[in-house]
């Protein structure tokens, strides 16, 4: 018995070896309390769907972060480029709203874009570990190529939002390769200079509807402003600590438009208060910090690039998708990490935070 009990312990010392206990603890709370919103805003049929896709996620997490990062770091543009075939058929066989965002498998739907937002990084990272640091011009330009591909064929499907995510997250690997902030600057007003060809020419109908929603919702309040009134409502009446879960009118009275993806966070508002909303916030916060923390700790580019582009990427999903619900962002269709109800973004977020624990528990001696 003592033997099978060693034997035992061994072996779960082997399986979970490459495992960040505290980032894995703080990502499982997360998923607990998205869990609870989905259960509460969209029934059990909901939980258990995305309880199997959590399911997924974390069995791709625990698998990557068993592969040495020097493998992974060798195996960055096969990955690249085997992530970018799905986002070129999604132009041929896509369906989706707006537009082709989504590709039906059969078994579930696959949204390809959500699949750059870990190898587009990756790979800016793998160009980046090969040049002298902080970045010349030259090099400068290639990222940008590397960011521009992808960032430009999510734009067009049309995904907006997703498309600023993945262009931000390759924006994060160049800062943190020491990048000069006046780059920030320059791309900025190129940004708002083409702003007024964006409007006229690219922008959708939609598109310009939630601009304008985001300036004066309150113009057509029944119409395309309902979303940002109703999440606004949701957020206040939730006051210090909520309604109770379950109990939020605004959702189980359907005011709450997307109420179980993009407002998601408006119903977990409105059922735990702020002190939900402050809890949550506590959790992102550290997985964000501890992301920032093993990239510190890395003895390698590669690595640092990742673990650190990671977890400010991680930060900027926070920001647009609280923003947008809050009435301080247009609305973009960029879900919660962990809290909104998705498949691809779950599977591909928690596979990002496998590369994390990767990059933790495989440190190589010198780049």
């Amino acid at each position: 018995m003592r033997d099978f009990l060693r034997w035992a312990l061994e072996m779960g010392q082997r399986l979970t070896r490459g495992l960040d206990w505290s980032l894995l603890v703080a990502l499982s709370a997360l998923m607990a309390i998205g869990l609870s919103v989905l259960d509460s805003a969209g029934g059990n049929g909901l939980v258990m769907a995305q309880a199997a896709r959590f399911g997924v996620g974390l069995v791709a997490m625990w698998a990557i972060s068993r592969v040495p990062i020097l493998r992974i770091r060798a195996w960055t543009p096969l990955i690249y480029a085997i992530s970018m075939l799905p986002l070129l058929a999604v132009f041929v066989l896509g369906t989706g709203k707006y537009g082709r965002q989504w590709l039906n498998l059969g078994l579930f739907y696959l949204q390809p874009a959500e699949l750059l937002k870990v190898s587009m990084p990756m790979m800016v990272a793998w160009y980046l570990n090969r040049m002298p640091l902080p970045p010349r011009i030259p090099v400068v330009l290639v990222a940008a190529v590397i960011i521009g591909v992808p960032t430009g064929l999510v734009m067009l499907q049309p995904d907006f939002g997703t498309g600023v995510l993945i262009a931000a997250s390759g924006a994060f690997v160049l800062l943190l390769a020491g990048l000069p902030w006046w780059w920030v600057g320059v791309g900025v007003g190129g940004v708002a200079a083409a702003a007024p060809v964006a409007w006229f020419w690219l922008l959708r109908p939609y598109q310009k509807d939630r601009i304008m929603m985001f300036l004066d919702p309150e113009s057509d309040a029944l119409g395309a402003g309902w979303n940002i009134i109703q999440s606004k409502i949701a957020i206040g009446s939730g006051g210090l600590t909520g309604k109770g879960w379950g109990l939020g009118s605004q959702s189980h009275l359907n005011f709450i438009p997307e109420q179980t993806t993009d407002f998601a966070f408006s119903v977990l508002s409105e059922e735990f208060g702020w002190v939900g909303v402050a809890i949550v916030l506590a959790l992102y916060l550290f997985v964000i910090g501890r992301c920032l923390w093993i990239a510190v700790d890395s003895r390698d580019t590669f690595s640092r690039l990742v673990a650190g582009a990671t977890g400010l990427a991680l930060f900027v999903y926070i920001l647009v998708n609280g923003g947008m619900i809050s009435g301080l962002l247009p609305v973009v269709g960029v879900p919660m990490p962990l809290i909104s109800y998705g498949g691809t973004s779950a599977v591909s977020l928690l596979a990002g935070f496998g590369l994390v624990m990767a990059v933790r528990a495989h440190r190589p001696v010198h780049g």
